[in-house]
């Protein structure tokens, strides 16, 4: 057997694009050499990896099974390649919205002093999303708020964050003693379910309270911030995220008679993503965060 990294690559690109014609310019081949690079890879294997429908191809079982192994070594065999260049690959990092808005710009801003014309992608969203993104292979690592339950997904301990429960300076909360009752009688405005903050909070303080009176779900802290800061109800967000407000006097910390609110955030990966020598490298400007 004498698979070539060219239909591999071939295979990859199909798979992304449904049709060896839509592929075809992207591999600057032509069609007839895209169909016959992919029909060479399955009488090699012995399988099918595409169903045909009609002009569709459609990535079965078998092809679901090789794609991950294909990215793998086409990446490896791009970091050789780079090796003697000084051009390295992007480095595609999807982070969850407390991690993306209130940490990794530093982090970033670091990164690009020492290497500022390395290629680099950031995405936002809720940790849900971050997970299915790491899952298909659209991004090389994800940076959650809450733990990764997919036994496909290596999970690792990164930061220790600190939640904290505040309100407007003038809510009604204040002018009574915190206790879990009044807690719970007070309207709490939340992150949306999916969200590793919203998963974190239910576990550590929610769950304490004998009734909830949820008032709103917002899909973004900022959303958040400003709907307490009008007086809307009480929320629970990251000591990161509120910090500027906390520090000028828009929002206040409300004491409750808790342990310290803390989680773990964590670093993702796919069990079978190989890590680049450019991610290591972006990787331990992310170590370096207190």
């Amino acid at each position: 057997m004498h698979i070539t990294l060219r239909q591999l690559a071939v295979f990859a690109e199909v798979l992304k694009k449904g049709s060896t014609t839509q592929a075809s310019p992207v591999l600057a081949l032509s069609q007839s050499a895209v169909s016959a690079a992919l029909a060479d890879l399955e009488n090699q294997l012995g399988v099918q990896l595409f169903d045909r429908v009609g002009k569709r191809l459609v990535v079965n079982e078998h092809g679901r099974l090789l794609y991950p192994r294909a990215v793998a070594l086409l990446e490896q065999a791009g970091e050789i390649e780079q090796l003697f260049c000084d051009n390295n690959g992007a480095v595609r990092v999807y982070a969850s919205s407390t991690v993306g808005n209130y940490i990794l710009p530093e982090v970033i801003a670091h990164y690009r002093r020492d290497f500022p014309a390395l290629p680099l992608e950031l995405s936002v969203g809720n940790s849900q999303e971050v997970i299915n993104a790491v899952m298909d292979f659209r991004v090389d690592i994800g940076l959650i708020e809450g733990p990764c339950h997919n036994v496909a997904i290596i999970t690792e301990p990164w930061l220790e964050d600190e939640l904290v429960v505040f309100a407007a300076p003038g809510a009604a909360l204040l002018n009574v003693p915190v206790t879990l009752e009044t807690l719970a009688a007070a309207p709490w405005i939340l992150r949306e379910r999916g969200s590793g903050t919203r998963e974190i909070v239910d576990y550590l303080l929610l769950a304490r309270l004998p009734r909830l009176r949820l008032a709103m779900e917002l899909g973004n802290s900022e959303a958040i911030k400003h709907a307490v800061r009008h007086g809307l109800g009480v929320s629970c967000l990251s000591r990161r995220v509120i910090a500027e407000q906390l520090q000028s006097g828009s929002l206040v910390e409300v004491p409750v008679p808790l342990a310290r609110l803390t989680r773990t955030l964590y670093r993702i990966h796919h069990c079978q993503k190989h890590l680049s020598c450019a991610l290591l490298r972006f990787l331990r400007y992310c170590e370096a965060q207190p």
